[in-house]
């Protein structure tokens, strides 16, 4: 793919823009916003008059391309130890110990208590984290967390669209602090390409921690959460998609009620399917592989048959974040046990698909991003999976969500119930 762009308008012209803002903070001349794309349900970067094409916000955008091989040369020093997980020295399984933020936490509450004891020890003076707005329950809100209980507000998944990077610009602004950087594998890249551009935002970031991600769903999915449980936007007070206990369950307190929605149920009703921007289907990075060290979901019947609080798996990619998570280790803060990559990939089969999904794409001429990596090769499960994700993707519109409904509910049958059997299987329903 030859590249002839101006600015980052090309690459959302493209669909191959992430949202993940990390453009708006490091144009040299302010010419950008981050705004939502209404259509789609996504945001975008917006361009106006003052935009001199210096060429800088195509450098720091991950969304056209992000050289794996570079990178990792870069960061690491060498190649991938494995072509899923990447570059890593140790996984573990671990929680907190304090059982209250375990509780509340999507899984495990690592990522919570991490950035809780950083700041505690002076490691850091604050964490780039999200929550949801409190004045606007359905629009995430990237921030700078100061204190523990800023970091505990910020805890649990956001399933939505997040611009986390645009707060890159305020971590520039600071003088002599360090920072944590909670985000997901788009964010992670946008932070390393732009640690290139500017050195000073490379020496402020003491830790970047990485969620493993699949996708995230564009906000027209809780639009459709709203329809199918029957529930005016206007009457939600607030909204949360994890915690109370694991794997948790949807919470949207309304100003008269609440509803409680357990997170298969819920996120397996399309929600997570069939509302992924296009651009989540190119991406090859499920272990965010950029980031120093990452956390993902337990998803496997023998930890959650038994595991109602949380457990997450933790891949260790330098020494600096395992001598930390050493260090709270034989602190009693947090528990880790040693596991096997293999038990890691047992856990997030995604990857595979993760990492094929480009090659269908390509084969239909679609726009993708340049990785400089080798992808596995297409397969027949590859173009199958594919085709229903289209066919619910068309179903998304919300004029035809009572379709999508039903199409759910066949494909579920098609899969003999699989959904259903495993969750069965592991007791979370009986």
């Amino acid at each position: 793919m030859k590249e002839m762009f101006k600015n980052v308008s090309d690459i959302v012209r493209k669909n191959l823009c992430t949202g993940c803002g990390t453009c708006y903070s490091l144009c040299p001349t302010e010419s950008i916003k981050i705004v939502i794309d209404q259509k789609k349900g996504i945001y975008i970067p917006q361009i106006n008059s003052e935009c001199n094409n210096c060429g800088v916000c195509l450098k720091v955008c991950p969304g056209h391309k992000f050289d794996f091989e570079e990178y990792n040369m870069d960061i690491f020093g060498k190649l991938p130890d494995h072509p899923l997980i990447g570059n890593f020295l140790t996984c573990y399984l671990g929680y907190t110990n304090d059982q209250q933020i375990r509780y509340n936490s999507s899984s495990g509450g690592l990522v919570t208590q991490i950035l809780i004891s950083a700041l505690e020890e002076g490691l850091i003076d604050g964490a780039l984290v999200t929550r949801m707005k409190k004045d606007d329950p359905f629009v995430p809100e990237p921030f700078i967390a100061k204190s523990p209980e800023e970091i505990i507000e910020a805890a649990t998944s956001k399933y939505c669209p997040v611009p986390a990077n645009v707060i890159l610009k305020k971590i520039l602004a600071t003088k002599d602090e360090k920072f944590a950087i909670v985000g997901l594998p788009c964010h992670i890249h946008g932070i390393r390409k732009a640690e290139r551009v500017n050195k000073e935002l490379k020496e402020k970031i003491a830790l970047r921690i990485g969620i493993f991600c699949s996708s995230v769903p564009n906000f027209a999915a809780t639009k459709f959460l709203l329809y199918k449980y029957n529930l005016e936007k206007e009457n939600v007070k607030s909204i949360s998609y994890r915690g109370k206990g694991w794997p948790g369950a949807l919470d949207i307190q309304l100003k008269e009620g609440k509803l409680d929605v357990p997170m298969f149920e819920y996120y397996n009703s399309g929600f997570g399917q069939y509302f992924t921007p296009i651009r989540c289907k190119v991406c090859i990075d499920q272990a965010c592989e950029m980031s120093d060290l990452s956390i993902a979901d337990a998803w496997i019947p023998e930890i959650m048959e038994k595991d109602a609080k949380g457990t997450s798996f933790i891949v260790i990619r330098n020494q600096i974040a395992g001598k930390f998570l050493k260090h709270l280790t034989s602190k009693k803060i947090i528990t880790l046990e040693k596991t096997d990559v293999n038990c890691v990939l047992k856990s997030q089969d995604y990857l595979f698909s993760k990492k094929r999904y480009i090659n269908v794409l390509k084969h239909f001429k679609r726009n993708v991003p340049q990785y400089h990596v080798k992808s596995l090769d297409a397969n027949l499960k590859s173009y199958i999976t594919l085709l229903f994700f289209v066919v619910g993707k068309c179903l998304s519109k919300p004029y035809l969500w009572r379709l999508l409904t039903y199409y759910v509910s066949l494909i579920n049958i098609l899969l003999g119930g699989y959904i259903t059997a495993f969750f069965r299987k592991v007791k979370l329903i009986k």
